[in-house]
């Protein structure tokens, strides 16, 4: 083979099949992918469905890269649903001239992250573009699985506790410092597969309201996206929310406010209160350990008609905190 992508490998012919047999089948092998055939026959029960495409830059960075990226931002968003991930597709877009290496890099990544959640690729395509079409390479990803208990944000309520897994916005700090060059010793993205972790809350049965993996928008999205789907107001302590000395360096030198930068392998939750202390202790127990209570679903409102993120700094003041707009960092995830 070629020792980089041609558009004949994006023809449907030798060539096509060679790539898909090598490259994918070979990599992500079980009975249904093997079978090769048009459509993949799956039991299913009541399933949690979601989709996502990725197109990072830079590919590779520290801590991850695009091909394990695809694998657990889409386990982890069926994960957040209360669902184990179990089957996934995945679609590359592959620009002429990639080097195969390159790929190989990328689907060795993705096999090794499917193991964490023991999930399987079960269907999956390839396109070729021509050279400049895209940068190099696009993954759309779609991850089915098996709903065990059903985590909505309409199940939120007055006087829920919020907790956040891990300090914030460790990915987007790093992809922005990778692509511009800026050296900052010991940060790295965040980049798992949240599912371990989650698996061991929901088989104690707590009062786990809702769960949200904080990606692009940060915590400032998810918080914010909760205030107006509930018509609650939410309450949290700037100094609870945990932050990396990395992150915080980076946010301050930079002036970017953290709260807006994205995670990938932090997920925030609204708990009941009787049961917020053992999420936490779970939380520790499967290696998340500086997971924290970061504030309460309340009503206050300071004046306003609409619901409100309100932030309680360390001296005793309030401020809003704002729903991200406009282009934050690009092409993050």
């Amino acid at each position: 083979m070629n020792n980089r992508i041609l558009l004949a490998h994006g023809s449907g012919g030798r060539e096509n099949q060679q790539l898909i047999q090598e490259m994918f089948v070979d990599a992500f092998r079980n009975p249904t992918l093997c079978a090769m055939d048009d459509a993949s026959v799956l039991e299913m029960g009541t399933m949690a469905v979601s989709t996502d495409s990725f197109t990072v830059s830079p590919l590779f960075f520290p801590g991850g890269d695009i091909g394990k990226l695809a694998i657990a931002g889409t386990t982890n968003d069926v994960a957040m649903r209360g669902a184990q991930p179990q089957y996934l597709s995945a679609a590359f877009i592959l620009e002429e001239g990639l080097e195969l290496d390159v790929l190989r890099r990328i689907v060795a990544s993705m096999s090794k992250e499917l193991t964490i959640c023991a999930a399987t690729i079960v269907t999956g395509d390839t396109k070729v573009v021509p050279r400049g079409a895209i940068d190099k390479i696009m993954i759309n990803t779609t991850g089915f699985g098996r709903l065990i208990k059903d985590c909505s944000v309409s199940r939120i309520e007055q006087g829920d506790h919020l907790i956040v897994s891990g300090p914030i916005a460790q990915h987007g700090s790093c992809i922005y410092a990778e692509r511009e060059e800026i050296a900052i010793s010991g940060l790295t993205s965040d980049c798992c597969c949240l599912w371990p972790a989650v698996k061991t809350l929901l088989d104690e049965d707590l009062s786990i309201h809702a769960m949200r993996d904080a990606t692009r928008g940060g915590l400032s999205a998810v918080l914010n996206e909760w205030a107006q789907q509930t018509g609650h107001s939410l309450m949290v302590q700037e100094s609870s929310v945990p932050l990396t000395q990395q992150v915080e360096g980076f946010s301050q030198m930079l002036g970017i406010d953290p709260y807006i930068l994205a995670c990938e392998g932090v997920f925030v939750l609204a708990v009941a209160p009787q049961d917020s202390a053992r999420v936490i202790e779970l939380l520790h127990q499967t290696g998340h350990n500086h997971a924290a209570l970061i504030g309460t679903v309340t009503e206050e409102k300071r004046g306003a008609k609409t619901p409100q993120v309100i932030l309680n700094s360390a001296y005793n003041t309030q401020r809003l905190m704002e729903f991200p707009s406009g282009e934050i960092l690009p092409r993050i995830c």
